[in-house]
């Protein structure tokens, strides 16, 4: 989250929820700051591993860019890990248990864009 800079695109994913996928695309608005919430030990997100001079959770701001036009579901990316339709097998989404932000290759980022034209695949639900 560090690397990311203001301008930055990035794709919007629902995570906790019943079906998990990308639904928009969104754009970084501020630089990398402190998670105050995880230095706060009255906080829910506290981690008393963080310390104030060698943080561990960051955050940015992000702006609204535009919906997708449907959802790329978690179920339908998987399927481009494949050896047949390997376009994805290397995105850190499918190689990196419990990961919120990840970097995204231009050839990922491009698929991943004309998914979103596609047809709804019947693997995808």
């Amino acid at each position: 989250m560090q690397k990311m800079k203001v301008g930055d695109l990035c794709f919007y994913y629902h995570s906790s929820c019943k079906v998990p996928g990308i639904v928009g695309l969104a754009k970084v608005a501020s630089t990398a700051r402190v998670d105050p919430t995880a230095l706060d030990p009255k906080h829910k997100y506290y981690d008393p591993k963080s310390d104030p001079e060698k943080p561990r959770w960051f955050g940015v701001d992000l702006q609204f860019v535009r919906d997708f036009k449907r959802m790329v579901t978690l179920t339908e990316l998987k399927t481009y890990r494949s050896r047949r339709q390997a376009e994805l097998a290397r995105m850190d989404l499918f190689n990196k248990p419990r990961l919120s932000v990840q970097a995204v290759s231009k050839e990922e980022w491009e698929h991943i864009l004309r998914l979103e034209d596609k047809e709804t695949p019947d693997v995808a639900k």
